[in-house]
């Protein structure tokens, strides 16, 4: 524990770490107190509720092919900067909107909040790549992945509690602050230029469209030539199928099987239980990290999820399915780890915007077409025990067969010698 948390001698990552903490909480907040909102307010349009969730997708499937390209071609520390003040200017747009009550506008706002929130992440990934030992990387997951559990459990519910408190009027004006923090924390790095612009200075007027394209098409092709990049980013693929079938298999099997006559109540128990296991197995995963080999630490992982997935749809008592959640939950972040920690050190630094820029939105598909599949054949086709035979025998088939491959990548321990333009 003491030599995770040593990482946070390194100054700037300690100002990014807290940046993206506080980034990520301006986020969340705000949208969740208007989410309520406009179920208070407009009861009788949950439409409105649904387009708001629907405000988190589809800017980045929007502005997928750019954000990378942006990463590697402009100033990383500038981009995550700027990205989080325009984010606290649209904060208070959106403030206005609301004071308007002209929801076509209010959506419009947040649509481009969330479009512009999405240049955030590759250049900060690519900016803790560089100042990072490749020993740390795995760490420095392990540690996002706490974050992200803590947000999991507390999320929601301090956006509940600031709506309550302050109304929406005041968490989004907490957003805003968020935003604003977050700004002045990467603002206060001190990172070389080698780091924030490793394919040297560009000016946005150098940009049109074909150089764009090519550029994105680039980062594609980088990852099909490099066979274990390749496989790794699979494993995200695979990640974004797991989200879409527990985003709604696990309220499924509440409602039709284990607790239908309180299945709202349950699925809150499940929530924490849930979040609790995610923010024990990121504490394991980046422990475990230093002990494991990277990709024994991921087939593990996997096999014990799968397993976990599958007996979760053999057990007839909510309690024992909640155990089954809780292994699920522990393991997750696992697969997080090994595959985040061992990307960043076989990615050139000059291709991780674009290697980054493409796996965010490779996870929204893969989730978008589990959900679509689970929508055609269920209840019709197939029945609900066999959606987690799906999911479960996938995660173990991904298991077996990283067990064959990734062995014969030990070798590979240096950055990718694919060519870069």
């Amino acid at each position: 524990m003491k030599k995770m948390f040593s990482i946070f001698q390194n100054k700037n990552y300690a100002l990014l770490f807290f940046a993206s903490f506080t980034s990520q909480m301006g986020g969340i907040i705000g949208l969740t107190a208007l989410l309520f909102y406009l179920l208070d307010r407009f009861s009788n349009q949950p439409a409105y509720a649904t387009m708001t969730e629907l405000m988190l997708s589809l800017p980045t499937l929007a502005v997928f092919f750019l954000v990378g390209v942006f990463a590697d071609k402009f100033d990383r520390q500038k981009i995550a900067k700027n990205c989080d003040w325009i984010c606290m200017g649209l904060s208070i747009v959106l403030l206005l909107s609301l004071y308007l009550e002209w929801m076509p506008f209010t959506f419009a706002v947040l649509f481009l909040r969330n479009a512009v929130k999405s240049f955030f992440t590759p250049a900060q990934t690519s900016l803790i790549q560089g100042i990072l030992s490749e020993n740390e990387y795995s760490l420095a997951v392990g540690l996002n992945q706490m974050v992200a559990s803590l947000f999991m459990l507390f999320g929601n519910g301090l956006g509940v509690f600031c709506y309550w408190t302050l109304g929406v009027e005041g968490a989004v004006m907490v957003d805003a602050a968020s935003f604003a923090l977050s700004g002045l924390l990467i603002q206060a790095c001190r990172i070389s230029d080698a780091v924030r612009m490793p394919n040297g200075k560009h000016s946005i007027r150098q940009l049109n469209i074909a150089g764009i394209w090519k550029d994105f098409t680039l980062g594609f092709t980088y990852i099909l030539n490099h066979k274990l990049l390749l496989a790794l980013v699979s494993g995200f693929v695979l990640f974004g199928v797991v989200n879409g079938g527990l985003s709604v298999m696990q309220v499924f099997i509440l409602k039709y099987k284990l607790a239908p006559g309180n299945y709202e109540e349950m699925s809150i128990v499940l929530g924490i239980v849930f979040g609790a296991g995610f923010l024990a197995g990121s504490i394991a995963a980046s422990l475990l990290s230093q002990k494991l080999k990277l990709y024994q630490l991921l087939i593990l992982a996997l096999i014990v999820c799968g397993c976990a997935t599958i007996s979760g749809s053999l057990v007839k008592s909510l309690w024992l399915y909640m155990v089954c959640s809780c292994f699920i939950a522990v393991s997750l972040p696992s697969i997080n780890v090994a595959i985040g920690g061992w990307i960043p050190s076989i990615v050139n630094p000059k291709m991780m915007g674009r290697v980054q820029g493409w796996i965010h939105p490779l996870m929204m598909l893969s989730q978008s077409l589990t959900l679509l599949f689970i929508a055609w054949l269920y209840p019709a086709w197939i029945a609900l025990e066999s959606l987690y035979w799906l999911v479960g025998g996938s995660l173990i088939a991904v298991g077996v067969f990283y067990m064959i491959i990734l062995p014969k990548f030990l070798a590979v321990n240096r950055t990718a010698d694919v060519s870069v333009d």
